[in-house]
């Protein structure tokens, strides 16, 4: 068939799972695309049909079918990691902070951790450093969020993380704009959640009862009158989309949250995402040591505050969320 190639596997890409070979060589491929292929058999290892999980190992041949003409050729990859050069630059140039356990990213908004086309998770091989394995997802962002992304670079750093997520054992907090001024200024948002699908997707509904509990703690770092607010928000749960659900809610959705908020979302003047980052994340080690990172906001995000008069470093956008639930 014309345009069919025989790709030969690097030995520096020994070793690589089937698709995240593929899709460091040809990014343009888009996950539901790629599993296509597999599953016609239109691609595979050394003339045999192939799974997306499949490790390869160097000297395989992996067939390729032809990609459109418009197809671009094989992106250039990083030495020894298979990420692609722009991904691997991309992907380091969101670290913030880095010891012997953890890595700390600050993910810009409109990038996916995990799943569909380019995404963190698809990047970490880039990220091993001088560790011996690649690090761990160990929570998540929606793809429209930036901030504080934590990665574990050891088998135990991922259990400990991954138990402080769990159980709750972080203090997570989150900036976001908003379209109005909450009343109070401060407060508990306690409202239970659902999952519920749409022409548009999957969308997340406040219910009376059933779905799952979700609390928010938030408040009002500075306003705009009643045009805007600027706020601080700790998710006590970690519910889909739940600050998102949670603002719009109480009457006061994010700017740029057309999902949740419709046409009030988008006031003008702003840039056309959503204005919700994750700030900081303080949680303890095992050894009673603390982490604590600070991500610093997206240039959008900056913006909108300089368009309401708004300080980024404004000491009181600091918040002690212990001292704040005493007050209250």
């Amino acid at each position: 068939m014309s345009g069919v190639s025989q790709q030969r596997v690097k030995r520096d890409e020994d070793g690589m799972r089937l698709d995240r070979w593929f899709r460091a060589r040809y990014p343009q491929v888009t996950q539901g695309r790629l599993q296509k292929m597999l599953r016609k058999g239109e691609i595979r290892l050394d003339g045999g049909r192939v799974k997306a999980d499949q490790r390869i190992a160097a000297g395989q041949t992996v067939r390729v079918p032809p990609l459109g003409e418009s197809a671009p050729q094989p992106a250039k990859k990083d030495r020894e990691t298979g990420v692609s050069e722009a991904d691997a630059k991309a992907v380091r140039a969101m670290v913030i902070y880095r010891d012997a356990e953890v890595i700390v990213l600050n993910k810009p908004a409109g990038l996916a951790v995990q799943g569909g086309g380019r995404h963190v998770d698809g990047m970490l091989p880039a990220l091993i450093f001088d560790a011996e394995e690649p690090p761990r997802l160990v929570h998540r962002l929606d793809k429209d969020t930036s901030g504080v992304l934590v990665l574990a670079r050891t088998r135990q750093a991922a259990q400990w993380l991954t138990r402080a997520f769990r159980d709750r054992d972080t203090e997570k907090t989150y900036w976001a704009i908003t379209v109005g001024v909450p009343r109070p200024k401060a407060g508990e948002i306690d409202l239970r959640l659902s999952k519920e699908g749409g022409p548009k997707g999957e969308r997340v509904e406040p219910v009376p009862e059933g779905g799952q509990r979700a609390i928010t703690q938030y408040t009002v770092v500075d306003e705009a009158g009643t045009r805007a607010a600027w706020l601080a928000m700790r998710p006590v749960t970690g519910r889909t989309h739940q600050l998102r659900v949670h603002a719009a809610a109480i009457g006061c959705p994010m700017v740029g949250d057309g999902k949740y908020g419709g046409e009030k979302a988008h006031p003008g003047g702003f840039a056309n995402t959503l204005h919700l980052h994750a700030r900081r994340i303080v949680l303890a080690r095992p050894d009673g040591r603390k982490l604590d990172v600070t991500a610093e906001p997206p240039k959008n995000f900056r913006d909108g505050l300089e368009l309401l008069g708004f300080d980024a470093n404004d000491p009181e956008a600091v918040i002690d969320w212990a001292e704040l639930a005493e007050e209250q």
